[in-house]
């Protein structure tokens, strides 16, 4: 049975839309631990009205990057995990984190990769006038979103729209593939071959919500 162990910072939605679905589809996987970089993640309560270990390790408590990178890799192989996902995990990661995690370290980001990558992506969509926006789930390399890419849903962009709006369509479309990328992952149905990622056998990776 394979261990997952999730990154939060904030109410960690989509960590309660993997479970869910982990529950109602009966996946054979084991929820290893939640780690938040503050105590105040309000995701570490979900995580234990479900009987999932909680943890924080403080990120202000930690002089540097490196050091509280090296806590988290401490406590996620303690933790014995074999998937790390990052669910609205708001921290840059130092290259040693992500090559020790290489290959089983996901991320899931709030656009349509490869563009607007970094923050703010909503209203960098609205200020360029693009008609569909969306999510994006990828591997995590040491470029910022970078990594190869699993799947992607596209939602429009509708006339009147604003970031809380628009906002709001993408986390339902996050909620939705997320969940289904994990999954690929945990059947060892996903190869990275260069910067693309192969389904096998093959099913669609793009959806228009």
């Amino acid at each position: 049975m394979s261990s997952i162990v999730t990154l939060i910072s904030g109410r960690g939605s989509n960590f309660e839309a993997i479970v869910k679905t982990a529950q109602k589809e009966r996946w054979p996987v084991k929820f290893a631990g939640v780690i938040a970089n503050h105590s105040a993640s309000k995701g570490l309560d979900f995580a234990r009205s479900q009987g999932i270990p909680a943890f924080a390790i403080e990120h202000k408590e930690h002089a540097t990057r490196e050091s509280f990178d090296a806590a988290l890799i401490r406590k996620i192989d303690e933790l014995g995990a074999d998937l790390v996902v990052l669910a609205g995990f708001m921290r840059i990661l130092t290259p040693s984190f992500i090559r020790h995690f290489e290959g089983r370290l996901l991320n899931i980001h709030p656009a349509l990769l490869p563009a607007f990558p970094g923050l703010h992506t909503h209203e960098r969509a609205l200020e360029a006038g693009v008609k569909e926006h969306g999510a994006t789930v990828h591997f995590v390399n040491e470029g910022v979103d970078e990594g190869p890419i699993i799947c992607q849903a596209s939602v429009p962009v509708l006339a009147g729209d604003t970031t809380d709006s628009l906002a709001s369509r993408v986390l339902t479309a996050e909620h939705q593939i997320y969940p289904r990328a994990v999954k690929w992952f945990l059947d060892g149905r996903l190869r990275i071959e260069g910067n693309q990622v192969k389904i096998q056998p093959p099913e669609p990776q793009f959806f228009k919500l």
